[in-house]
């Protein structure tokens, strides 16, 4: 094995898919991209790296909520664009051609096009290392759409595309929580 840049070392373990996240300032819906995303344990809470550098993060940290969306591969540049300008001078939902969906637990709305999306409330704000916590109220997810695979983001500018799916659930059921 060969040394590497320990700033890079991210590149090499970079979390689940890239996501939209959706918010509302109580006058208008925002889009930013997140690429650093986890879930905790078996349960809808989740977790994402934002701050007050996003345009986005003073109508999260206000409203405490919204709405984390998940895009397709097909989406790859309207995710991209979308993370690459600022809402405060743009409607990135006209922009990128996404449509906005009112959800039923929050202001935030939904993206039509995403293959799923999930209402979130903030239950906690990391201040410390710009973490913020969400616990899922609602999900839903589109199973008619032909499109399916997610997009992951390398870090440096590069994304890799979800495979074909490996079942190896009958080896793990003894480790599964109940329902999973």
């Amino acid at each position: 094995m060969k040394s590497m840049q320990i700033g890079k070392a991210f590149t090499l373990i970079e979390p689940g898919p890239v996501v939209l996240i959706t918010t509302n300032n109580g006058e208008k819906n925002n889009i930013m991209t997140i690429s650093w995303t986890m879930v905790v344990d078996f349960t809808p809470i989740f977790a994402m790296t934002t701050g007050p550098w996003n345009y986005s993060y003073t109508a999260l940290s206000e409203s405490r909520e919204c709405v984390i969306a998940i895009p397709t591969v097909d989406l790859i540049d309207q995710v991209v664009g979308v993370g690459t300008c600022s809402g405060a001078d743009t409607d990135k939902f006209e922009k990128f051609g996404l449509t906005p969906v009112k959800g039923k637990y929050v202001g935030s709305p939904l993206i039509e096009e995403c293959l799923a999306n999930i209402e979130c409330k903030v239950i906690d704000i990391v201040k410390e290392h710009n973490i913020v916590v969400l616990e899922g109220v609602a999900a839903y997810f589109d199973s008619s759409r032909k499109e399916k695979r997610t997009v992951h983001a390398v870090g440096d500018g590069t994304f890799i595309v979800d495979g074909r799916r490996l079942n190896r659930r009958k080896m793990m059921q003894s480790k599964l929580p109940d329902g999973v």
